[in-house]
């Protein structure tokens, strides 16, 4: 090493004017570089004889450079310049005197060579040109790219680069071609045509026709109509149609099966098959939006036997609208059963609530709460409604014996009372804030004196399949245009679902991913509203895992999930939607900064970083902790088994937990991921350890119960806990309720019963030509016996 940098130091010392110099000092060098050790071997710039190596794409991470070739008779070989500045870039016909050069990894000296010593110079933009075309050859289209490229940036201008880059594009894409990706063959040729379009406009266009008539094929067998379509309608805008035979034929290809399922749904229709007949005729106009006579039949229909389909993504098992943990049951209960009360939304001082037999009134004071009751303004059956059976059902769920017995409402009341019949009388124990958010109690057909389990809503469940479950009028239409049926289709995923609704297989979507609300809301006939109050999505134990028992390994889980990725990334797929965050605790942070449904969540209380090393750390602390605890009793150390996630069967849960499970793994733990069936949202016990749960904490007075307490999805047996909930249900005005509330949310920020996940503004969609389904609505179904179609 030393031996070559005396040597460059020599030859510094002098300024070479002719080729015979220059030749020695390429000798030295490259004697020097002979002696050195391979771990300090350099890229060779100078040579005495031959030529460079073909180094591939190596190449373009050299700097750029020109390279001077020497004739025989100055003694031959070769070196990398700097870049020349010749007029042109390119050798000179007549060149007369002497050409300055500076040498890679000796710019700060200045050589000189005789032009009559110089034979060529192979300039830098030539040999990327070269490598391109030689790559193209090959058919190496990803080799060639990257030469491509920097000829295009560096020398935007260069002759016969456009009909290099157009080559390149024609090649590639029938190279493509005979590969069978006729999508990118399509991508390659559209670029062609919007970059070169003089580039042999005959055969471009014959390229185009049939590309596009394979894919258009290909579309249709796979079922995929929407793109089919939405393609064809691409090609008709972009190009003339006397250029592109596609066009034409596949206008004709899709007018034949349109009129096909008219004809079809026409028949069926005769046959009083309104169910087919309608499938039909939607999927008719589908296919040829401009069928004559298509939405003329569509309605035809629907005023015959209107029916709404409802894509969902899990449908219902067990029916209970008051369920915080399920949201199919959530939605399909509401169908079949009403509710004591309701929720209708959210107002300034918590839920607003509907009494279903009529109204209420309070006491100044809010010591008395009277249910009025107004058969009279009912329909059947809710009308036979007896004040007797109320106050029972209301006094049974204060009693400690009583299945329905929930502590919070016994805690509130103190006598119930009946008055002349016509209502029920509660006086309560203090001034409670909201009393009617303690009553949401699923009213069945006992209540008014039928059987057990008899709906109550405007609908009965009918048929169930695997992935279809039919709900049909109860009782007889209030009118001839009221939906006579509403049909739940379970879709694979959200996307299918917005492929099926634009494809006219459904009419309403019941949840929807962010990306896909926003494509929806591009479309004229679809509309997209999001629900007012979101879902708390979190981690809660559901075993007793002996180390998830322990608080300080559960921070260890919480440090180790990248929560913020997660839902941006995975979930959100990188779009911004306001009101989705990631959350320090079990309650809703609210939409907005004003929102009132946020008064149980502490601003101040920052979600925890993602802090794998510090996982780790507490995982070892952890460890340490209960091997020391073991010691003390003289028991065994629990073993370390893995972690069980179960999470319900949808894509969003599914998504979500393998990101979590991957995450985990990097913490060296073993992670076993339990896909729960369908419409089951809380697994069997000793089936999972922690199950991945979507909230609707929507009144967290009631539900940080139903949430945290020992009964509720947590099972949490923490006296913190414990007291926090105690706490609030004594609170006697809103300023209390919210204290105490914030004091809950510190309390399991710090003893984590759940691992707070994120916070989620989901959003339905519905057809436009869907009247009555409203704006505000907490359930899908809560205006359904409104519904009409247009």
């Amino acid at each position: 090493m030393a031996a070559s940098v005396f040597m460059l130091l020599l030859i510094t010392h002098f300024e070479f004017r002719t080729r015979r110099w220059l030749t020695v000092a390429m000798w030295l060098l490259v004697c020097a570089f002979a002696f050195q050790t391979p771990t300090s071997a350099q890229i060779v710039n100078y040579a005495d004889s031959g030529r460079p190596e073909r180094v591939g794409l190596e190449l373009l991470q050299e700097e750029p450079h020109d390279i001077v070739y020497f004739t025989k008779e100055s003694g031959g070989g070769w070196v990398k310049v700097v870049p020349l500045n010749v007029r042109g870039r390119r050798m000179p016909t007549d060149p007369r005197g002497k050409l300055r050069l500076r040498v890679i990894s000796l710019e700060a000296r200045n050589f000189a060579a005789d032009w009559d010593d110089i034979e060529d110079i192979d300039f830098w933009e030539s040999r990327l040109e070269r490598e391109t075309k030689e790559m193209i050859a090959k058919n190496d289209f990803l080799g060639a790219y990257p030469f491509l490229s920097v000829l295009i940036r560096d020398f935007p201008n260069r002759p016969g680069l456009r009909e290099l880059r157009s080559d390149y594009l024609w090649q590639d894409a029938i190279h493509r071609a005979q590969g069978g990706d006729f999508e990118a063959t399509l991508a390659m040729l559209e670029e062609l045509h919007r970059y070169a379009p003089e580039y042999q406009p005959d055969a471009l266009f014959r390229a185009l026709s049939g590309v596009t008539d394979r894919l258009m094929a290909k579309l249709v067998q796979e079922g995929r109509l929407e793109l089919a379509q939405q393609m064809l309608a691409r090609l008709e805008k972009e190009y003339p149609a006397e250029k592109m035979t596609t066009i034409a034929k596949w206008n004709k290809t899709f007018l034949a099966m349109a009129s096909e399922k008219r004809a079809a749904a026409i028949q069926a229709k005769d046959a009083k098959n309104y169910r087919l007949a309608r499938k039909l005729a939607r999927e008719s106009v589908a296919v040829f939006p401009d069928i004559d006579g298509g939405e003329k039949l569509i309605r035809e229909i629907d005023t015959i036997y209107p029916l709404v389909r409802v894509g969902v993504l899990q449908t219902a098992v067990k029916l209970d609208p008051t369920l915080i943990d399920n949201w199919a049951s959530r939605r399909s209960g509401r169908l079949v059963y009403r509710t004591l009360f309701e929720m209708k939304g959210a107002g300034p001082e918590g839920g607003e609530y509907d009494f279903v037999f009529g109204n209420t009134t309070s006491s100044p004071d809010r010591m008395q709460l009277d249910l009025n009751l107004e058969p009279e303004r009912l329909p059947a059956p809710l009308n036979e409604i007896q004040a007797y059976y109320l106050a029972d059902v209301m006094a049974a769920r204060a009693q400690r014996a009583s299945p329905a017995y929930f502590s919070a409402w016994a805690a509130a009341v103190n006598q119930i009372g009946i008055d002349r019949t016509k209502g029920v009388q509660c006086l309560l124990r203090r001034p409670h804030v909201l009393p009617t958010c303690l009553l949401q109690i699923p009213v069945d057909g006992s209540w008014l004196g039928g059987k057990e389990g008899e709906p109550t809503g405007t609908y009965r469940r009918d048929t169930v399949n695997d992935d279809e479950v039919r709900y049909v009028l109860a009782r007889a239409p209030q009118d001839n245009e009221q939906i006579k049926e509403v049909v739940e289709i379970r879709t694979r995923s959200a996307s299918e679902g917005v492929s099926m609704l634009l494809q006219g297989e459904l009419d309403m979507l019941d949840q929807l991913f962010p990306a896909d609300a926003v494509r929806l809301r591009q479309s004229r006939t679809i509309r997209v509203q999001n629900y007012p109050l979101p879902t708390v999505h979190m981690l809660a134990p559901c075993s007793d895992h002996p180390f998830l028992s322990q608080s300080t390994f559960r921070r260890a889980l919480l440090y180790g999930t990248n929560r913020k990725d997660i839902l941006k990334g995975e979930l959100l797929e990188g779009l911004e939607s306001p009101g989705c965050q990631v959350v320090s605790g079990p309650f809703p942070a609210g939409i907005g900064a004003d929102d009132p449904l946020g008064y149980a969540y502490d601003k101040e209380i920052i979600p925890r970083n993602y802090e794998p090393r510090l996982a780790k750390v507490l995982i070892a602390i952890n460890e340490n902790q209960m091997k020391a605890a073991a010691e003390r009793k003289k028991e065994t150390m629990p073993e370390m088994t893995p972690i069980r996630l179960a999470f319900p069967a949808d894509n969003l849960s599914r998504v979500a937990c393998e990101a979590i499970s991957s995450q985990w793994q990097l913490l060296d733990l073993e992670v076993e991921l339990v896909e729960l069936p369908v419409g089951i949202t809380y697994p069997e016990k000793g089936t999972a350890d922690l199950v991945y749960v979507s909230a609707a904490v929507w009144e967290p007075i009631i539900d940080a119960r139903r949430l945290l307490g020992p009964k509720g999805l947590a099972a949490s047996e923490d006296q913190l806990v414990g007291l926090g909930l105690r706490r609030l249900e004594e609170a006697k005005n809103w300023r209390e309720v919210r204290d105490q509330l914030l004091v809950l949310h510190s309390i399991a920020n710090s003893e984590l019963p759940i691992l707070p996940l994120w916070q989620m503004v989901d959003s339905y969609a519905y057809r436009r030509t869907l009247r009555g389904v409203g704006s505000e609505i907490v359930s899908l179904y809560q205006n359904a016996d409104k519904w009409r179609w247009q």
